[in-house]
């Protein structure tokens, strides 16, 4: 269903990018049907950041993280193992899906009756596996972020090049020069210029903030989970 709705969205996108650009100012106008695309592309750079923005706050869960993981470590102080699953379920998010994958699979392995240092392994596998999921979905988007920016600054170079091409072409008419043709050449150039600077200085910008984030919280549910580990292997938990 997905995958139907992103070529309905680009559509959309499109037409709107195309009615904002015909309510532009006639200047930006002058900066040719280069325009629309990278308004096109701007609109695409916001979704994103939006969509980023809501995933991540999700990703933190429903309250408090380091409450959550104070929590989880006095529910294994005590030796409560059900309690700690129950306080990931209760916060959600990625740092208590990886911690729950752990102790779930923990609670699992001693039921089978597996050595100690099998049980451990066992949690270390789920674990990993379960971080080997969330990872992705913290970093959904970001390339696209990177490759937007990457494109806009292409296209503005491109009408960059349209605009300086019409100018000279103004310039080398035999008899006068025909100023109307140079303005809007030059009008077209600096347009595009602008339009693509800003999309892919917004681009550039979120990317590196998104990417920082990912890589803060994917540091946070390392150390949860190395901590977590550590403790089921310190202490004797039935």
């Amino acid at each position: 269903m997905k995958r139907l709705l992103w070529p309905l969205y680009f559509v959309g996108a499109m037409f709107i990018a195309f009615l904002i650009y015909k309510q532009l100012p006639e200047y930006l106008q002058k900066g040719g049907m280069l325009v629309p695309l990278l308004i096109f592309l701007l609109i695409l750079v916001t979704t994103f950041v939006i969509e980023r923005t809501i995933s991540l706050k999700k990703a933190q869960g429903r309250g408090s993280l380091s409450g959550f993981l104070t929590s989880v470590k006095k529910s294994l102080s005590a030796g409560d193992v059900d309690g700690a699953i129950d306080a990931c379920r209760k916060q959600g998010g990625s740092a208590a899906n990886v911690i729950r994958a752990g102790l779930e699979r923990f609670k699992s392995a001693k039921a089978d009756g597996l050595p100690k240092d099998k049980v451990i392994t066992e949690t270390q596998e789920a674990i990993e596996e379960a971080n080997g999921l969330e990872r992705p979905l913290l970093e959904r988007n970001l390339i696209a972020l990177s490759t937007i920016a990457s494109i806009a600054t292409m296209v503005g170079l491109l009408g960059t090049t349209i605009g300086m091409i019409r100018s000279f072409a103004a310039l080398g008419t035999a008899g006068a020069v025909d100023a109307t043709k140079l303005a809007v050449g030059i009008s077209e150039a600096l347009v595009n210029t602008a339009g693509g600077l800003i999309c892919a200085i917004v681009g550039i910008v979120f990317y590196n903030v998104f990417s920082t984030k990912v890589d803060n919280f994917s540091y946070m549910i390392d150390e949860a989970s190395f901590e977590a580990v550590q403790f089921l292997s310190t202490r004797t938990i039935d």
